[in-house]
């Protein structure tokens, strides 16, 4: 799916996605990456929600997020809460979804003018 909301150039924003890429602004990934409208991590280490530990999110708090969109693939998949308690002993909200819906919502959020950070499994 090919996403064409037009956005200025200083923020990252979501253009399209399959199974197993993503493409931000005019670069496309194929490895898990984190998204913020003024951040971009490509090299975030979990590919699938089975690699993802409890580090791994709380990372995340460096960026100051305030919410967090946790895409867990091609199916949404819940992770145990220990995983997101520490973020969510932050004040940090967690929405877990697939990771296609976590890519259209982070678009609708960061338009808002929030401060979102997609954490999308491509693996």
């Amino acid at each position: 799916m090919q996403l064409t909301l037009e956005q200025p150039d200083r923020v990252n924003l979501i253009r399209g996605y399959s199974e197993h890429s993503v493409t931000v602004n005019e670069h496309t990934y194929q490895r898990s990456v984190v998204v913020m409208p003024h951040a971009l991590v490509t090299d975030w280490a979990p590919q699938r929600l089975a690699d993802l530990e409890a580090h791994h999110l709380t990372q995340l708090l460096e960026l100051k997020p305030e919410m967090v969109l946790l895409g867990t693939g091609p199916r949404q998949q819940f992770p145990h809460p220990r995983l997101t308690g520490p973020l969510m002993a932050e004040g940090v909200g967690v929405e877990v979804m697939d990771t296609q819906a976590a890519c259209r919502t982070y678009n609708i959020v960061m338009a808002e003018g929030r401060a979102v950070a997609a954490a999308l499994l491509l693996g």
